[in-house]
């Protein structure tokens, strides 16, 4: 059995805890049954999501068994924001989003051996409960005064928007879960991030109101920060989807690719399951070389992989290199080529014109003066290829997949190009 407790620390991954001891003396005597719970208020889970699974599946390594919830329930709901009220979904929106959640979380967990992995939906025991049960048998164990000193509901309170007793609701309904787990499965610890600590320690106050003997934990994991300041799992096109029809897998493979150096060696600890020694030496690497970014190419190879697959990931580090002239963009497929093409600068036109006209327009240069002169010099490339005449014009059996040309200037700035025209 790994420690871990320690394992998680070293990671970075323990923020908080009900009491670090006690949950050091309940895994020593484990195996403890744990969940954590993911809302449906969105089509996919994102990278802040992928944290707690993630930390999930390193509980189960451990020896541990989880329980993922995904919240059919409190997905119609929704955890208060900070700054305005939630829209709420339709039922049967909720219920699809349910079903792509439970397809993403699956994969990352192991559903055999003795500590099989359960998914759970908070819908199958609040469906049925009517709201003077709700109110009796759940409600009468809060206090008000409580639930409004909680971080989310307070600063929501402070706002001029104000908080609806519906989302004021939501503690109730995720404190209603960990006990609904603790007696159904004898669950006695949640993980979550530390924005969730008011919610997970809701839980197990009202397991203590309604079970005095029980002994039961919260978990909490920090909130990730970019060293830029930017927010961890965003990029200039949005968040950071598992859907690969959201993020393409190359997106979610450059995002990894593209880290700053700065956060690396963070990113190693929370997302890799590479051992200690492994990530000490990428680390180093880092340090010592960071041009070769060795560290982030191995962080994005393995996150993609476990992700989207290892052929994707072959497809992925294939269209990587193709790009930059180190493979054949002809063996790509239309799917990768054109996710990679989306994340270059790139435009649309009717019509085939002269190369250093599309120089221009797409932004490689700045006026078909500088792209004469980019020729002239030899630093021009179409599809790999370098220019040699100024006046050259691709031809129709140049587009790749029949649509696209790659252009290159120099070694490292990409663009392309799509034609829409027949």
């Amino acid at each position: 059995m790994t420690d871990i407790v320690d394992e998680l620390k070293w990671r970075g991954l323990l923020a908080l805890s009900t009491d670090e001891d006690a949950l050091r003396k309940a895994f020593a005597d484990g195996p403890v049954t744990f969940y954590c719970g993911f809302d449906p208020t969105a089509p996919s889970l994102h990278l802040g999501n992928l944290v707690q699974i993630l930390t999930m599946r390193r509980i189960q390594q451990a020896g541990n068994r989880p329980l993922g919830l995904v919240g059919g329930a409190t997905g119609l709901i929704g955890d208060p924001k900070p700054d305005s009220e939630r829209t709420l979904n339709a039922p049967e929106v909720v219920g699809q989003w349910v079903e792509r959640l439970r397809a993403q979380i699956a994969p990352l967990l192991d559903f055999e051996g003795p500590n099989a992995a359960i998914m759970v939906n908070n819908l199958d025991w609040t469906s049925g409960l009517s709201a003077i049960e709700f109110l009796r048998d759940v409600g009468k164990h809060f206090r008000v005064n409580k639930m409004i000193a909680k971080e989310a509901v307070s600063r929501r309170l402070n706002s001029d928007a104000g908080i609806g007793y519906t989302e004021f609701s939501y503690q109730i309904l995720q404190s209603m879960d960990f006990l609904e787990l603790y007696r159904r499965y004898g669950c006695t610890l949640q993980t979550g991030g530390s924005d969730q600590w008011g919610n997970l320690t809701s839980g197990t106050d009202l397991i203590h109101r309604v079970e005095p003997d029980a002994v039961v934990h919260a978990l909490a994991t920090p909130l990730i920060t970019k060293a830029d300041g930017t927010k961890f799992g965003k990029t200039e096109s949005g968040t950071v989807w598992l859907d690969p029809e959201m993020t393409t897998p190359y997106a979610f493979y450059q995002f990894w690719l593209n880290a700053d150096d700065r956060d690396v060696s963070k990113y190693l600890r929370i997302f890799s399951f590479r051992s200690r020694e492994e990530i000490e030496e990428l680390e180093q690497q880092t340090e010592e070389r960071p041009q070769a970014r060795a560290a982030q190419r191995a962080l994005a190879e393995e996150l993609t992989t476990l992700v989207h697959g290892a052929d994707q990931t072959t497809a992925v580090i294939a269209a990587s290199k193709a790009l930059f002239g180190q493979g054949e963009l002809a063996d790509l497929d239309e799917r990768t080529l054109a996710a990679a093409l989306s994340e270059v600068p790139h435009i649309q036109v009717a019509e085939l014109g002269p190369v250093v006209d599309l120089f221009a327009e797409v932004g490689l240069v700045a006026s078909k003066s500088a792209a004469r002169r980019t020729v002239k010099e030899g630093g021009a490339y179409v599809n790999n290829a370098k220019v040699a005449a100024e006046d050259a014009v691709p031809a129709k059996e140049d587009l790749l997949q029949g649509r696209w040309l790659v252009l290159r200037r120099g070694k490292k700035n990409l663009a392309a190009v799509e034609i829409t025209g027949s």
